[in-house]
């Protein structure tokens, strides 16, 4: 049997990260059993589909890297698969036309809430074998009367469900339109789907939907589903906790691989390894080794992740990333250092890309801004006949490399018996604007003889 699982969004909104843990889960569950990998788009709600958020789907994929062997697959343009499927029950009398009305569905939820019974369609129109015809009419599922559906999910153990607890629930809309629980077994069925991870707000859904399975007597997939992903203050991760859509982690400087990283020990855990690279995600994924306990989001877990791989990333990788960084801010990266050299000497500050394009940005500016705070605390009056001589000791170095200008500074701070940061700070407040950078003898060969003594000249002319 080859193992095939699927990604199945709606696309109703951005992709979130709920989602991209169940992609990455799936994915590396495919990948780990040499199996393959669907992505469906669930596009039925025409009213709160978009093109937009599909693509934000495909972008986010994309940008993880979650390739997938099918897809993506519309269930918009598989209506004739759900039509076919609901004749065949209908045939078989299996499903049942339904005329009820929304009042009178209304009336009987409103009884039976009164007598403190759980809500569900009463089957008045179960057994009346109705045609079609002028009156509009949904088509219900003859759901079992009797027995229990009993299944093992891979992460909640065996779960048991009686059918006097289940619906007949509606398989296509009066519009026309096929329901989630009816497409998505149709879709699973036809696609071959042997495995089904997905969030554990589906659970409820599993036994209607292992009913219809067993009504086409078409093979059940196994189930795994995962626990929910919680916010700081224990409720579900939305949009108060931060960011919540995969492409706004890009935005702040995130890189891919740390964000799967992060999201595959959300609930999942092999001993107490917490760095893993791609290929060790794969050979060591499994699902029997998910948490049924909720997963907390952490972002500073996140950041340090990030920053491990800043700093441990192939240089070009990450300058590939950064990149981008200063194309958004329309600064030319070309314009000073070779960034393969600035990363290595800056990524031990920074947590993500948007902190270390704001810490290096001042390499590659023609004008910088300076910070308010820092002036008036470093470029006082007693600093400025030493940037001054230091400004010409600098001027006659000829070979321009840290050790040089180290030497310069130093001896510029014995003759006026003055620490180094006495001179050292207010030095780099002038060329930087800020009081945050490497040593100071690293930031000026990075930045360079012509713009260290423009920006020296400038700060003393302010």
């Amino acid at each position: 049997m080859v193992v095939r699982t699927r990604f199945a969004p709606s696309p109703t909104g951005f992709l979130h990260v709920g989602g991209v843990r169940t992609a990455l889960f799936s994915w590396l569950y495919a990948k780990h059993n040499q199996g393959e990998f669907i992505l469906r788009i669930e596009d039925t709600d025409r009213e709160r589909s978009t093109s937009e958020s599909i693509q934000a789907i495909l972008d986010g994929m994309a940008w993880l890297g979650l390739d997938y062997d099918e897809g993506p697959v519309y269930q918009t343009n598989r209506y004739a698969c759900y039509q076919d499927a609901v004749l065949q029950l209908l045939t078989e009398k299996k499903a049942y036309r339904c005329v009820c009305s929304k009042e009178r569905l209304e009336s009987v939820r409103t009884k039976q809430l009164a007598a403190k019974e759980k809500p569900r369609y009463d089957g008045h129109c179960r057994e009346l074998d109705l045609r079609a015809g002028d009156e509009p009419f949904v088509i219900r599922f003859k759901n079992p009367l009797e027995g229990v559906v009993s299944f093992h999910d891979q992460v909640y153990g065996d779960i048991h469900i009686d059918n006097r607890e289940l619906d007949d629930l509606v398989l296509i809309r009066s519009d026309g339109h096929p329901t989630y629980n009816f497409a998505v077994v149709i879709d699973d069925w036809d696609m071959g789907i042997t495995h089904v991870i997905r969030g554990d707000d589906h659970i409820n859904n599993t036994p209607k939907q292992i009913n219809l399975f067993n009504a086409f007597n078409a093979p059940i997939p196994v189930f795994a589903h995962l626990p929910m992903i919680l916010g700081k203050d224990g409720k579900r991760l939305s949009k108060r906790h931060g960011a919540v859509n995969v492409m706004q982690f890009k935005e702040e400087g995130y890189l891919p691989h740390a964000l799967l990283n992060y999201l595959v020990r959300l609930g999942w855990s092999a001993g107490d390894q917490e760095i893993f690279s791609l290929e060790e995600m794969i050979a060591k994924f499994d699902l029997r080794q998910v948490s049924r306990g909720s997963a907390g989001f952490n972002y500073d877990k996140l950041q340090w992740l990030n920053q491990h791989y800043l700093k441990h990333d192939p240089v070009n990788e990450v300058e590939r990333a950064l990149r981008a960084h200063y194309a958004r801010h329309n600064i030319n990266s070309a314009d000073g250092p070779p960034l393969a050299l600035v990363i290595p000497v800056f990524a031990e500050r920074c947590k993500t890309l948007v902190e270390l394009y704001e810490m290096t940005r001042f390499l590659y500016e023609e004008h910088i801004v300076y910070n308010e705070d820092a002036m008036k605390k470093h470029l006082q009056p007693a600093a400025v006949e030493p940037l001054r001589k230091l400004s010409v000791r600098l001027e006659s170095l000829i070979a321009w490399k840290a050790e040089a200008i180290h030497q310069c500074i130093h001896e510029l701070c014995e003759e006026l018996s003055l620490g180094m940061g006495k001179i050292a700070q207010p030095l780099r407040v002038a060329v930087t604007g800020g009081t945050t950078s490497p040593s100071i003898d690293i930031t000026l060969e990075l930045l360079g003889k012509k713009r260290t003594l423009a920006r020296m000249g400038q700060c003393l002319r302010m």
